[in-house]
């Protein structure tokens, strides 16, 4: 999983409190641990954040 994948997600947001980005999706003790070991190639939670898309379907 790239770095640039994550700032191009929808569930990727600013959180005020602590000052920093984070993911909003709740990994399971698997998922955590292919993601740290690097085993994880492609988040299965990832989804482009089209800022637009509303737009879109209005018109």
């Amino acid at each position: 999983m790239s770095k640039s994948s994550c700032d191009l997600c929808v569930n990727y947001v600013y959180d005020e409190d602590d000052e920093c980005f984070t993911c909003l999706v709740n990994l399971d003790e698997d998922e955590m641990y292919r993601f740290l070991s690097g085993r994880l190639r492609e988040c299965p939670y990832f989804r482009m954040d089209d800022e637009y898309g509303v737009v879109r379907r209005q018109i």
